[in-house]
Order: C-alpha cells, then sequence, then structure tokens
C-alpha cells in the first residue's frame, strides 16, 4: 500500500468526546499530527459551519497564528464548530488539504472530500462513510496498556463491574431517581454474585449524583472515580479489566467504546429516548451488543471496533487522491 506523504491537523471545540474521536481517526494514519482546539466568537458559533465570512476573524490572536498556512495535507474535524474551519480549508488550500469530518455537519456533505457520521444520523452521499457507532481508539493494544497502567485490578473480587457515568442530556432522564434505581440494581447483583464496582464519572456527572452514588455503593469492593482528586484517570484499566461493563444511556461515545472492549455490556433506560439515540441503542441491541441492566446470559460478540476499518478507508481515499498529484 501507498504510504502516505505529508501533516495531519486535527481541528475541535473543547468537547473531549470530539478530540477522542477525531485523533483516534488521525493517529490510525501514521502521519505527524497537530491538534488545533478552535473557538470562534459568537455568531459564528452559533451559526457553524454554515457562516463562513469573516470567520477567521472570529477566532482569538493565538489560534488565528496556529489556523494559517503552510496548510497540512489532511485536516479532520469533529462536531459542528471543527466542520467551519476544515470546510474553509478547501478554499483556502486551493484543493490540496483532504478534508475530513466526524459527525453530520448539518450542511451538504459535499462541502468536504469525506464525512463519517454513524448510521443513526441517516446521512447519505457518496462521500460519506456509517460506522454504527463513534470512532475511539479501544483495540487489543489500547486493552492491554489500560491493563498494565493499572495491575492492581486483577486483585479485586471477579466479577469486576466497570460502571461509565455520563449526564444529562435533553429527553434523557439522567437525575437523583435515575442514580438510586441504578445503584440499586448494581447492589442487588453485587449481593447475589459478589465481585467488584467499579464506577467512572464523567466531565458531565453532576457532582451530587457522583456522592449519591458513593454514599449507595459505600463498603462495597471497587472504586469511584471522579476527577483528579480520586487520583488519576483509571479509565483505560477499568475497560481492560471489566468482566462486564454497565453503561448510562447517554453517551453514544461510552456505549461504542464500551462495545469495543468485548465483555457484555448493559444499560438501565427509564422512560423514552431521544429518536436518534432510540435508533442507536435499537442497532446495539440488534446486533446483540447491548443489554438490560438485569439481563443474565449474554451470548458474547465480537468487539465493535470499527476505527480501524473506516481509517483504512480513509487511508485508500487519500492516498488515490496523491497519487492523482
Amino acid at each position: 500500500m501507498l504510504k502516505l506523504h505529508g501533516d495531519c491537523w486535527v481541528i475541535t471545540d473543547a468537547a473531549a468526546g470530539n478530540q477522542r474521536q477525531a485523533l483516534a481517526l488521525a493517529q490510525r494514519l501514521e502521519l505527524p499530527v497537530r491538534h488545533l482546539q478552535l473557538e470562534p466568537a459568537a455568531p459564528w458559533s452559533w451559526l457553524a459551519p454554515r457562516l463562513t465570512v469573516g470567520a477567521l476573524s472570529a477566532l482569538s490572536s493565538a489560534q488565528r497564528q496556529q489556523f494559517a498556512a503552510p496548510w497540512p495535507t489532511v485536516a479532520i474535524g469533529c462536531g459542528r464548530t471543527s466542520a467551519l474551519y476544515t470546510r474553509l480549508l478547501r478554499n483556502l488550500s486551493a484543493g490540496r488539504v483532504y478534508t475530513v469530518q466526524v459527525l453530520d455537519p448539518r450542511i451538504d456533505p459535499a462541502h468536504w472530500d469525506t464525512v463519517i457520521a454513524p448510521r443513526h444520523d441517516r446521512l447519505s452521499g457518496p462521500n460519506v462513510l456509517q460506522p454504527l457507532g463513534s470512532l475511539n481508539p479501544v483495540d487489543v493494544q489500547w486493552l492491554q496498556d489500560g491493563r498494565d497502567a493499572d495491575p492492581g485490578f486483577a486483585e479485586l473480587p471477579r466479577p469486576r463491574v466497570g460502571v461509565l457515568l455520563g449526564g444529562p442530556r435533553k429527553g434523557v432522564t439522567f437525575n437523583e431517581g435515575y442514580i438510586s434505581q441504578l445503584a440499586g440494581q448494581l447492589l442487588s447483583r453485587q449481593r447475589e454474585e459478589g465481585g467488584s464496582l467499579l464506577v467512572l464519572a464523567s466531565r458531565r456527572t453532576p457532582k451530587a449524583l457522583v456522592e449519591l452514588m458513593r454514599q449507595r455503593l459505600q463498603g462495597r469492593p471497587g472504586l469511584i472515580w471522579s476527577g483528579q482528586d480520586d487520583g488519576s484517570n483509571p479509565y483505560p484499566g477499568v475497560l481492560g479489566w471489566a468482566d462486564r461493563l454497565v453503561v448510562t444511556p447517554d453517551s453514544v461515545n461510552m456505549l461504542s467504546e464500551a462495545c469495543a472492549v468485548g465483555c457484555p455490556v448493559h444499560t438501565l433506560v427509564v422512560g423514552a429516548l431521544p429518536e436518534k439515540l432510540e435508533r442507536f441503542h435499537q442497532a446495539l441491541r440488534q446486533a446483540g451488543r447491548l443489554h438490560d441492566i438485569d439481563a443474565i446470559a449474554v451470548p458474547p460478540v465480537e468487539p465493535l471496533r470499527e476505527t480501524t476499518a473506516i481509517a483504512a478507508m480513509l487511508y485508500e481515499r487519500i492516498a488515490a487522491r496523491q497519487l492523482q498529484g
């Protein structure tokens, strides 16, 4: 296979999920990567990626110095804000930059060379790639690195149950009642089968709900991590050592990464989910990758590891462009 030449810019906002997806994809292209975090002022931040006039002046002075020629060979953006600047690069570089946008930009995908949008977005086009879930770094080596980083987890009683907490989002029940119900389900099963509970909060998890979970699970083997006050982030280690994962239903990224591990994945849904999120849940369930929290006998399935395949398709497209000169 032709080796790509040049370099790659990753363009995101501050959202950790967007950064994670774009960087996971870029690292598989085996090009030098430079990460630009661009956050334009209003109204460009509101209207991205539609409003292009004046978009450069919407950046701070430091960000304008970063987003300047010489332009990269490839630019990968993730999220609506970054889509404004990956879109601009086509004109700024006279078409020499191969532009990639991750997630539905909500305008015609023809503004980019390739758009990667999850299947539940229902975005189609000749340049659109449609993974089932979100892009992520989870693979065999990443999981082994996680186990190596936290070897002490091997001493915890099994089954080791990783619990990934997201946070409130429109249309999803995520409150004290939900956390109480989730904790009750976790405790009930832990009393029946033993094991340990390794709970990880995200940046979006309200502190009051983390404290409620701490209170409910007090004295149980395992850990509860919600930030640097609890030590370094053990997320890779928890996924690497988990016998089972329980994930709140709100995050496509967390569910996708959990399904990439290869162990059973469970969730607790209270009430209805938003339409697009419900489509994603149903696709995982139909593929045997996601189960109710109280499901016991779960048949094994292949891990959901789409990033490598998506990167390979993208690699071929960029290589074909480079062959054309």
